[in-house]
């Protein structure tokens, strides 16, 4: 597990050139609640919105979770503490303001630029 990327992943290059393209400036893999280790990966700070681009896997996707066979408890367990993880990060970002926006790998590109715009849309500039 220590040789899977936390940031830089396909997907989320994918999106982050294409809002770059379309001239939206975020930071990368940022920290957005002091105390709390959990990272963004990205953030539009003055209108405070969180984007995260969620693994299918390690998030567990319910249209294409895979879950191994040897092992599989320990899987089991890890993927639900990593959907409770981002379900508690949500709310407490919610809590502090933020406008929390998730993406599944899978969804393409253009429809994920469509729901980050959205939020940014929606969002009050700080």
């Amino acid at each position: 597990m220590s040789r899977q990327l936390s940031r830089d992943t396909r997907p989320e290059l994918d999106l982050r050139r294409e809002l770059h393209r379309r001239g939206w400036r975020y930071r990368v893999d940022a920290k957005l609640l002091p105390g709390l280790q959990r990272r963004a990966d990205l953030a539009f700070t003055r209108r405070r919105v969180a984007v995260f681009v969620d693994g299918c896997f390690w998030h567990g996707c319910t249209e294409h979770r895979t879950i191994p066979k040897s092992n599989d408890t320990w899987w089991r367990d890890k993927i639900e503490q990593n959907r409770k993880r981002d379900t508690d990060t949500g709310e407490r970002l919610r809590a502090a303001g933020w406008t929390v926006v998730r993406v599944w790998e899978h969804v393409p590109v253009p429809d994920a630029v469509e729901l980050v715009e959205a939020a940014l849309a929606n969002a009050d500039t700080y």
